[in-house]
């Protein structure tokens, strides 16, 4: 069960708030597009998402030699909510609309 001091310390990085916010907005999105959106290499957006994945706000699959990430289907209301207010203040706001054109634009490259 995911505590309040464990999603502050995710929350605490701006990339891992990024990937969250990005994972708000979309059902489900693999590495590949993540890499695209924040422009870092899979090995720091693995990273990322592994620390997050740790204290229990992700679910993932695996599909072939990719990985597909989502919220946890069964996050506490208390969490959505916070990230749902998270996606409220202006600059992530801000980068979440850039990084949402990112994965747009690899989407339609692939």
């Amino acid at each position: 069960m995911i505590s309040l001091d464990s999603l502050f310390v995710v929350l605490s990085d701006p990339n891992r708030r990024r990937i969250l916010a990005l994972l708000c907005r979309r059902d489900e999105l693999c590495v590949c597009q993540l890499m695209a959106a924040l422009e870092l290499p899979q090995p720091k957006v693995s990273r990322y998402l592994s620390q997050i994945r740790a204290v229990g706000v992700l679910d993932w699959r695996k599909q072939g030699t990719w990985m597909h990430y989502r919220l946890h289907p069964e996050l506490p209301r208390w969490a959505c909510k916070l990230l749902d207010d998270l996606l409220l203040e202006p600059e992530t706001a801000a980068q979440l609309q850039a990084d949402l054109a990112r994965v747009s634009c690899r989407e339609s490259v692939v």
